[in-house]
This record gives C-alpha cells, structure tokens and sequence, in this order.
C-alpha cells in the first residue's frame, strides 16, 4: 500500500478560510447582514463551517494513528499531546475574556454607564462556566448556555472526541465497507440532529457533543476510504482526474450554501456532506484545488487558523464596547461595510500574535517537557 505524510498540506491550506467566515458570521448574527445575497449566504451559514473542522479531525487522527496493525499508539501520550494542542491558547483566552469582563465592568462602574455585561441581551459569564471551561466540559450537556469564551465549546467537544479516540480507532481497523457503513452512519445521524433540532445543525452547548461525534465518525470512513483508495492506486491518477473531482466538490459545496434555503434548517446536512467530500478530494494532495491550498499564504493562515477561531470572541464583545463609548455619531451606513472587516483584519492579526507568542510555543514546550519525561 501506498504510504502517505503525515500532514498533508492541501488540507492544512484548507483550514485557512472557514475561521474566517466564522467571524464575519458571529458579527452578522449580532449586527444584522449585508443585504447583498452572494455575501448574507455564504456567511449566514458560517457556523457549518464547524463540521468541517469535527470532520478534518476525526480524518487526520484517523489517518495518523487508525491504520490498521499500526503499533505504537499510547492513549495517555494521545491524550497529553492533544492537550498540549489544545488547552494552552484555550486557558490563555480564557484568562483574557475574565481580564475583558472585568475591565469592561470597572469601566462601566468608573463611567456611571451600563456594561454591555449588564445590558438586557448580554455574554453569560457564571463561576459555573468559568469552572467548567478550566475542565473543558462546557459543552458537555451540562450548561444551558455559551460561557466566557463561546467559542470555546468546539474545543471542549474536541476534547471529548479524544477521550473517545480508541473507540474510533477500534472502527478503523477495517477494510472499504467498513469505512463506507461509518460514513453512511456518521451522516445518518448528522441528518437526524439536523431535523431533530428546530434549528439546523447549529448545536453547541446542547447536543453538539452529538453533532461533533457524527462528524468525526464521517472523518474516521472517509479516512478509512482514503486508505482503500491509496492501496488501490488511487493515487497514479492523473493530475486532471483530481482536479475535476476537487470542482466538482466545489462545486456541491457552493451549490448546497447557495440553493438550499436559509441557514438552521434540515438541509444544513448537505452543507455537511459537501464538506466531507471537498476534504476527500483533497487528501490526495494533487489536483489544481489542492495546489491552490498549499501555497504559502493559506498555510500559513492555515496554522493561524485555530488562534483565529479561539481569539475571536475577545474582538466581537470589544467591538460591542467600541460601539456603545468609542464610535463617532454617524449615520450607521457609513461604517455598514467597513466594520465586519475591519473586525476581520483585527482577528487575524490578534490570531496571528496568538498562534506565534502563545499557542505554537506552549505546545512545544509542552511536547518537549513530555518527551524528557518518556
């Protein structure tokens, strides 16, 4: 069988866009959307963009540490290396969004205003969740709202789906129909969440330990698949044949966004699934699309990717401040196009600090401190 890298770098290009879209759309939920439709549908359903991520990762750790007769995978050395991914930036944004409510609530008090943690529609912010995000269950069912750190709840639901890592890993060891029964099961339950819930797949404190685990199951078949495909030969086709497939899944993708109705509905499933098919196609590392994704400006922003998502709602509750105290009186219209963006670029620069000052050198120390030790 064919053996492939480790990282593949189509697919962290891949990860460089969807942050992104996830901070236009928690602005627009909160602000209102452009009215201009190529825009408002694309970022209204910004939050699938969430199941591309629970998918990539049930596919990588599927891919690096699910291959059949592979020895060598230590649970709790797993477990401490995706810690080190994972918590050091999850604890440092933390610390920050207390340092902002506390500061935001002096000044209210120093100014004789009202807080935008005071206000009638405002973050919900409890020692609870507080204690609850230091353990990383927050999103475990047991809080009936987003806390601190709201976007937060995927690395808790990550968390989780490391916990469950052997039991994914046991599925893994099997062959083609295997893999295509975990896909078909992982998206059976997807679409069920998706009609079950009176909102779409838009599910985080509530049962999106139920929607992270359908997508990684999907991540784990197509992992699976894409192993088969390899030992097949898959891989000696030529640079068109990836190619057309890699638009053709654009294609679906942009087709499902575009043409399935408004966000939080049933039909956010083909959204899903469109998604699982753009990262297949991906995998292979050939093709015009997977070229596209490896240059250096999407990886790069590509390993920024999980600073820009954990950074951004520090940004989105300053912005509320900025708005009530700090913003010129204007029409509106005049800063209706330029604040999103603005927001944006202060999102991957703040992600870009973070990924190089905060999260790239706590997993290394961590990785290296764990290393001395085994």
């Amino acid at each position: 069988m064919a053996q492939r890298p480790a990282e593949i770098k189509a697919l962290s290009g891949a990860r460089a866009l969807p942050p992104l879209i996830l901070v236009l759309y928690h602005f627009c939920e909160g602000h209102g959307y452009r009215h201009l439709f190529v825009f408002d549908a694309l970022v209204a359903k910004g939050y699938l963009w969430v199941e591309f991520f629970f998918i990539l990762s049930g596919f990588i750790l599927t891919h690096v540490y699910g291959q059949p007769g592979k020895s060598g995978f230590h649970y709790p050395s797993f477990l401490r290396a995706r810690l080190a991914r994972l918590y050091p930036l999850h604890l440092f944004m933390l610390l920050a969004m207390l340092a902002l409510v506390l500061l935001l609530r002096w000044l209210g008090a120093q100014g004789h205003y009202v807080s935008i943690y005071e206000q009638r529609y405002h973050p919900i912010n409890t020692w609870q969740g507080f204690v609850a995000s230091l353990f990383l269950v927050q999103a475990w069912n047991i809080l009936p709202y987003l806390t601190w750190n709201g976007a937060s709840w995927f690395v808790s639901i990550e968390f989780l789906l490391c916990l469950l890592m052997p039991l994914y890993r046991l599925l893994a060891e099997g062959g083609l129909w295997r893999g295509i029964a975990i896909v078909t099961a992982g998206a059976a339950a997807l679409a069920f969440l998706a009609a079950a819930s009176g909102h779409g797949l838009d599910l985080t404190f509530h049962n999106g330990i139920f929607r992270g685990m359908a997508n990684f199951a999907i991540g784990t078949g197509l992992a699976m698949l894409y192993r088969e495909a390899l030992g097949g030969g898959a891989d000696r086709l030529p640079e068109s044949a990836f190619s057309a497939l890699q638009f053709a899944a654009v294609a679906a993708l942009l087709y499902a966004i575009y043409r399935t109705g408004w966000a939080h509905r049933p039909s956010d499933i083909f959204v899903a699934l469109a998604m699982a098919l753009l990262i297949f196609t991906l995998a292979f590392d050939r093709g015009l699309v997977a070229r596209l994704m490896r240059t250096r400006p999407l990886l790069v922003l590509g390993s920024w990717s999980y600073a820009i998502y954990l950074g951004q709602t520090f940004w989105l509750q300053s912005i509320r401040y900025f708005e009530q105290r700090w913003y010129p009186n204007v029409d509106p219209a005049a800063i209706w196009w330029i604040e999103p963006f603005v927001l944006l670029a202060v999102c991957v620069v703040w992600g870009a600090l973070l990924a190089t000052f905060v999260e790239h050198p706590a997993n290394a120390w961590l990785r290296g401190r764990m290393s001395q030790k085994g």
